[in-house]
């Protein structure tokens, strides 16, 4: 079995490995009662700090932008400076739930796009009153 340092239970408990870490880590704290107690040391130890600013700050993801600077970034109508910033915090950090919250708003950007027949309809309905007619 591979060695399993007390930062690597730190990070899978923050989230912080890619999924195939996450996976061996998990399979191996479930295989082994005393890698189980030390993660369970590991989170008691956590609790009991979690009024430290670090802990403060990744439990209540202070980096991250709002689900609206998200939604701006995905339409390019942010500062580029936010543009930088979204795309270094999701591309290099890989904040998973910044990820999650960007792939459920293209999906809903996707759903609700209206195709070419949709647009012109629409454009039809809304000028319908407005247009003369020859006599």
């Amino acid at each position: 079995m591979d060695t399993i340092s007390d930062a690597d239970l730190a990070n899978f408990m923050d989230e912080a490995l890619s999924a195939e870490e996450m996976v061996r880590i998990e399979t191996a704290v479930r295989a082994s009662a005393a890698l189980r107690k030390r993660f369970d040391g590991i989170r008691q130890a956590r609790d009991r700090g979690w009024h430290s600013a670090g802990a403060i700050w990744r439990g209540h993801h202070l980096s991250c932008p709002t689900r609206s600077q998200l939604g701006s970034f995905l339409l390019d109508a942010l500062d580029p400076q936010w543009q930088d910033y979204i795309r270094f915090h999701t591309e290099v950090v890989a904040c998973r739930m910044c990820l999650a919250n960007l792939a459920d708003l293209k999906a809903r950007q996707e759903e609700q796009a209206p195709t070419t027949a949709e647009r012109r309809r629409r454009v039809f309905q809304s000028s319908v009153g407005h247009i003369k007619r020859k006599k």
